[in-house]
């Protein structure tokens, strides 16, 4: 499961969704996600948005083949990314809600692949070249900020009342998680990129073993604040399969 183009990961994200609408497995949430920002990126690309749209779709393909890759290896029974291995271990956690799932995959698929795939498409070349295109991103997600918000608050209802009484929800919990993460990606890039190609393999397992340890922060947050994401749990409603269909909505 490798794409060459950006319809191909678009393709391979319905079939991963599908599956895991079936199982059901809340693997899916993040694939939905996904799908999602990956069909405004590529209206990006159609529009002319970015400095250089063919450099963007092959920096999309290469981003997504890291996920693609880890999800056929876990299914597989062997082991991808450490990272990557203790989100999709976590699938079955029934105390998780949605949002400890999706940002689970964030994490594994921006704190460690985004920087992987941005060394790797501009190798031999000034990566600096790059960090316009790449702070359009920032813009597409930003914009998904808000529908992502809709639909969690449709899985969770008394999210609706807490955004009218704090207004800074998204800023909080999503476009600010969102935003640090491709900070740290990006700045993982650039010292990717400055390193021996050689030395990348003992850079990317230190960057990793990272980076899963900051996915447990997610799975155990606190006491405290693991008591309140229980009663958000008790309260999500519908099943997985119809928490994935809400997801994947535009």
């Amino acid at each position: 499961m490798q794409a060459t183009n950006i319809d191909e990961v678009i393709s391979f994200l319905d079939q991963i969704i599908e599956e895991n609408k079936e199982i059901p497995s809340t693997m899916g949430y993040f694939a939905a996600l996904y799908q999602k920002v990956t069909c405004k990126v590529k209206e990006g690309i159609e529009n002319d948005f970015f400095d250089d749209n063919p450099r963007m779709e092959k920096l999309d393909v290469i981003f997504a083949n890291r996920y693609l890759q880890a999800y056929t290896e876990f299914k597989n029974g062997t082991k991808p990314t450490a990272s990557w291995q203790i989100a999709f271990e976590e699938a079955d956690t029934y105390w998780l809600i949605v949002l400890q799932h999706l940002l689970l995959g964030m994490n594994a698929h921006i704190n460690l692949d985004l920087g992987i795939a941005a060394a790797e498409v501009m190798k031999g070349k000034d990566i600096q070249l790059l960090k316009g295109d790449f702070d359009k991103i920032n813009v597409i997600l930003s914009e998904l900020v808000h529908d992502v918000e809709k639909e969690l608050s449709l899985i969770w209802k008394t999210l609706v009342k807490i955004i009218k009484v704090t207004e800074k929800f998204d800023t909080i919990l999503i476009d600010f998680s969102m935003k640090l993460a491709r900070d740290g990606a990006w700045k993982y890039a650039v010292s990717l990129a400055d390193a021996p190609e050689t030395d990348w393999p003992q850079l990317i397992t230190a960057r990793d073993l990272k980076v899963a340890k900051k996915a447990e922060i997610v799975i155990d947050p606190g006491f405290l604040i693991k008591i309140l994401l229980r009663i958000i749990r008790l309260e999500e409603t519908g099943t997985i399969r119809t928490r994935i269909e809400i997801l994947e909505k535009d």
